[in-house]
């Protein structure tokens, strides 16, 4: 008889080993080396502040002064500057607002120290600078009553003469230096004789260039001539410009002796 228990047998142990091959496969899997935990990433860079801006600093004069330092009377000098953090500068006997650097040409009529002013955003500076004046002074108005002095339009047509210019050009050139420079002296005798006088400073031009131009121009040679007088020591208030451009000509050629005689600078009395 065939003996049948034998794969019965095997069969029985062949179920009762496999729930402990699989617990021998989780106790496997479960002993496997872990895989690390990545580091927490660094905390964000603290952010800098921002670095306070540098307060401003003051306004720097690198330069202010008049060349040559003497001079005699009626000869020119020249007042050179140079600023730096400035917004805006002024120098005051008549050259008024100027840019960071420059040099103005100046004719005292004394002694006169000049001062800069700058100022910027850290504040203001200022610096001074003399010129000195040699020779003789001007001569004193003269006492003279109200008959010998005449009336104020005779003087004036007298005694003050004309500022010629070149052509499209408002320079101050060296005849109307000398012109002006007599007509100062004269200015400053008829005021201390009409002491309520007004003299107009006329701009006039030729007649080439259009009407609206030459009103400019004019205007420009009229400025050019007070300011010079005013630098003279003539009083300003007393000086008032009027330009009539190409309207009002002292002759009426075509010609070039005729258009010199029309680029000038006229004097008569104001109201």
């Amino acid at each position: 008889m065939m003996n049948t228990d034998m794969p019965l047998l095997s069969g029985r142990r062949s179920r009762a080993a496999l729930p402990l091959a699989l617990l021998l496969i989780a106790f496997s899997a479960g002993c496997k080396k872990k895989a690390p935990v990545p580091p927490p990433p660094p905390p964000p860079a603290a952010t800098a502040a921002p670095a306070p801006a540098p307060a401003p600093g003051r306004p720097t004069v690198a330069e202010f002064s008049v060349e040559p330092s003497t001079v005699e009377r009626g000869q020119s000098a020249i007042v050179r500057w140079s600023v730096s953090s400035a917004t805006d500068v002024s120098i005051d006997n008549g050259i008024g607002a100027v840019q960071v650097s420059g040099n103005r040409r100046v004719i005292p009529a004394e002694t006169t120290t000049y001062t800069l002013t700058a100022n910027g955003p850290g504040g203001m500076i200022t610096a001074t600078a003399t010129v000195s004046v040699t020779g003789p002074a001007a001569p004193p108005a003269s006492n003279t009553n109200t008959s010998s002095r005449g009336t104020i339009e005779s003087r004036v047509q007298a005694d003050l003469r004309d500022a010629l210019f070149d052509y499209d050009s408002n320079n101050i050139r060296d005849d109307a230096r000398a012109a002006l420079t007599s007509n100062a002296d004269a200015l400053k005798r008829i005021f201390a004789d009409f002491p309520s006088a007004v003299v107009n400073v006329e701009g006039h031009c030729d007649e080439r260039g259009s009407a609206e131009y030459n009103l400019g121009l004019g205007d420009r040679r009229a400025s050019a001539a007070r300011d010079y007088l005013t630098q003279l020591g003539v009083p300003a208030d007393r000086l008032k410009t009027i330009s009539y451009g190409k309207e009002r000509p002292a002759c009426t050629e075509a010609s070039e002796g005729c258009y010199q005689q029309n680029r000038r600078a006229h004097f008569s009395v104001g109201q």
